[in-house]
């Protein structure tokens, strides 16, 4: 048996040039993020220096010139063996516990939850901008201990060194970046207030920022949020809310919800979009996390239904990912967009009950999207589905309104189905709804689930010819000839014909068919064209569904008239060119056969007209 002798723990050793290249090209975004850095340890040293002295002053101040950027901060400060520890350290943080804190750790149990930073990646990320980075700092926990100089280069190296006492006589800390070859757009002057501002604007603590041109420093944060800001009346608020959605996403809401969770320690609003938007489109939505900007596109803030708002909130209980460019998706931030999800479900009842006028403009924007989500979530379908717009034999209205005067609902697949049956239905009592558009045939299907005592079926020829007036028995005896002329010539097509009485009287012929009357002629039509085998296949599915019909109008006069034609090959043509007639009205795509059949009555009533004619000169030639 072999002994292992123990052997000797190592330390990891990084590369800082590999860690930069690691930090710009996948862990952040963009080099932007140095800005939030600098802000970021600077508002957590003030946070520590008041949990030690609470009276202590406040002061962040950050300036660029000259390809430098520079930040200096009253907070809590480090010792020259905190440098060594701290800053040069990956992974290692002063707002962790073990982690050789700034703070004794009763003090840090008691303020940790303050501080932003929590990855210990800190200062070493503004390497994705900067050659140099120069840190004098003095600390305050410890009076005696001399100002100390921590100076490192991204080639990884680094020095730390004590300095007299005069320079730096208050604890504080500043941090100067130089930019490095190919970065020095990001230390622009201009460049670095807006992103101090983007970042910054809602942090606890009064930053300023100087740009080196000899005038007073200008503030950087605007604090309280707009959402938390006094106004004399709602209309001012409703207002300067507006103002602040166009400037942070460029449009004028349509209205706004206010997001307060105080449990959960979430304060902001949710614009509503003036314009549709796709029900897939990921939202972004804007997070400040403890006042810092956190992301502008956190798309796993609202639940997926609520894609027609833009929110801006700011959180001190949800978790950042490692980039702190996002939100850690837990069980923490799962019941947060629950409740969120709330408000704005909220806002909507608040609507149907109180300000239908808003809800009609809020439906009228987002309708399609709101179909779109309520097929998939029963309590949007319930809350929404009454108020939803639909195209009616009515007229269009809600389907609240439409169920008022109808409780046997008929809807049709195709909107030029629904164009040709509306005035006759409307006429006739018969309560149908156009289901020819998206979503709307699957949002009638679950109506019956929300209204049980509504009853919801696919319109057929059979429902519609039943509330058609019937002809008299008398008068249509006296038609049974012209009738057997009309279903003969139609057979073909595999179309009945039924006479009735129905309004309008300008309408001579109505074509209807149902599902399964197309079914069946699809299966005919596979039928003639299949071989053997399947021909015995389709033919052993011959269903018994009605077929199509052609309703032929008593009231019309032309009905009339062609009824009285003692030729019947003419009758035949003007029967066919009646059929053809309807089916253009319906607007059906035509098969082969009906353009054969179209073409032979425009010809057939075309070679009678002019025999007509051609009879008419014979005669008058004889005279």
């Amino acid at each position: 048996m072999t002994s292992t002798s123990p052997s000797t723990p190592h330390s990891f050793q990084v590369d800082l040039r590999g860690l930069v290249d690691l930090l710009s090209h996948h862990l952040y975004s963009s080099p932007r993020v140095y800005v939030r850095e600098l802000l970021q340890n600077a508002v957590d040293a003030i946070t520590a220096r008041h949990a030690l002295e609470p009276a202590a002053e406040v002061r962040i101040r950050l300036s660029a010139s000259g390809g430098r950027v520079t930040i200096e901060d009253s907070g809590i400060g480090l010792t020259a063996d905190e440098a060594h520890s701290l800053l040069a350290t990956i992974g290692r943080s002063s707002k962790r516990a073990g982690g050789g804190s700034d703070l004794n750790e009763q003090g840090l149990e008691a303020t940790r939850q303050e501080f932003l930073g929590q990855f210990g990646i800190g200062l070493l990320a503004c390497f994705v901008v900067a050659r140099q980075i120069r840190v004098v700092t003095r600390s305050a926990r410890d009076p005696h201990a001399a100002p100390v100089e921590w100076l490192a280069t991204d080639d990884g190296s680094y020095t730390v060194r004590e300095l007299p006492h005069d320079a730096r006589p208050e604890p504080g800390t500043t941090v100067v970046l130089e930019a490095r070859p190919g970065a020095a757009e990001w230390a622009v002057p201009a460049k670095v207030e807006e992103l101090a501002r983007d970042y910054g604007s809602l942090l606890p603590y009064e930053i300023t920022f100087d740009d080196g041109e000899g005038g007073e420093p200008r503030p950087v944060t605007d604090r309280p949020a707009v959402w938390d800001r006094p106004f004399p009346t709602p209309d001012a608020r409703r207002v300067a809310l507006a103002g602040h959605c166009a400037q942070l996403f460029g449009f004028t809401p349509l209205d706004t919800i206010d997001l307060d969770l105080p449990v959960a320690g979430v304060r902001g609003v949710a614009y509503v979009l003036p314009e549709p938007t796709s029900p897939a489109h990921r939202a972004g939505h804007r997070v400040h996390l403890k006042g810092m900007l956190l992301t502008e596109r956190a798309d796993n803030l609202l639940p997926d239904w609520a894609f027609f708002v833009r929110a801006v909130l700011d959180t001190d209980t949800l978790r950042p990912t490692a980039s702190r460019e996002n939100l850690y998706d837990d069980e923490t931030l799962a019941a947060v967009r629950d409740a969120l999800g709330a408000r704005v479900r909220g806002w909507l009842a608040e609507l149907a009950a109180s300000d239908p006028d808003r809800l009609a403009a809020f439906l009228q924007v987002h309708h399609l999207g709101v179909k779109s989500m309520a097929r998939h979530d029963p309590d949007l379908l319930g809350l929404m589905l009454p108020w939803l717009p639909f195209e009616t034999s009515d007229g269009s209205m809600s389907l609240q309104e439409f169920a008022a005067a109808h409780t046997d609902i008929h809807f049709t697949r195709t909107v030029e189905e629904f164009r040709q049956i509306a005035p006759i239905a409307a006429a006739h009592g018969l309560g149908v709804i156009n289901a020819g558009y998206t979503y709307d045939a699957d949002l009638l299907a679950l109506l019956p689930a929300v209204r049980p005592e509504l009853k919801v079926t696919e319109l057929d020829a059979g429902a519609v010819t039943e509330r058609l007036d019937p002809v008299p028995t008398s008068a249509e005896l006296a038609l049974a000839p012209f009738l057997a002329t009309a279903r003969t010539r139609l057979e073909p097509q595999s179309c009945d014909v039924v006479l009735r009485a129905f309004q309008p009287v300008a309408v001579p012929a109505l074509y209807l068919d149902d599902r399964q009357a197309r079914q069946e002629r699809d299966r005919t039509a596979a039928l003639e064209s299949a071989d053997s085998l399947w021909s015995g296949i389709l033919g052993a599915l011959r269903g018994s569904a009605p077929r199509a019909r052609l309703v032929l109008n008593h009231n019309n006069p032309l009905i009339r008239r062609i009824a009285a034609l003692p030729d019947e090959a003419l009758t035949g043509t003007a029967v066919e060119s009646l059929y053809g007639q309807a089916l253009l009205m319906s607007q059906r795509p035509l098969r082969p056969a009906d353009s054969t059949l179209l073409n032979r009555a425009f010809l057939g009533l075309l070679e009678w007209a002019t025999h007509s004619t051609d009879d008419r000169d014979a005669q008058e030639g004889q005279k």
